[in-house]
């Protein structure tokens, strides 16, 4: 068993977001981003197969996709889709997200 205090270990930086590997296995990756206000990970995807899910766990923002469109980001919400899906992050206020990725890549 393995735990992470991700307040405690892992802050922010003033002139990108910053990440943070909070676990790795065969099975799944986890990683913590911290994005302070206006901060963003642009559209982006990865070219193989697994789910990613993107935890809102403090602040607001918006979940990014391709050709623009986005959705409200808030604490607490939840996102999962296809790890080949188009997808992003902006942070309105400071905001902390935590990944995880099944498979890892």
């Amino acid at each position: 068993m393995k735990k992470s205090e991700l307040f405690k270990e892992h802050g922010f930086k003033d002139l990108t977001f910053s990440n943070y590997l909070v676990h790795e296995s065969e099975h799944m990756k986890v990683i913590n981003f911290n994005f302070k206000a206006g901060q963003q990970l642009p559209v982006h995807s990865h070219d193989l197969d697994g789910e990613l899910i993107l935890t809102i766990l403090e602040g607001e923002g918006e979940f990014l996709a391709a050709d623009g469109v986005s959705m409200p980001a808030n604490t607490g919400d939840v996102l999962v889709s296809e790890i080949r899906e188009p997808h992003g992050v902006k942070a309105t206020t400071d905001m902390r997200v935590l990944v995880t990725i099944a498979p890892p890549i």
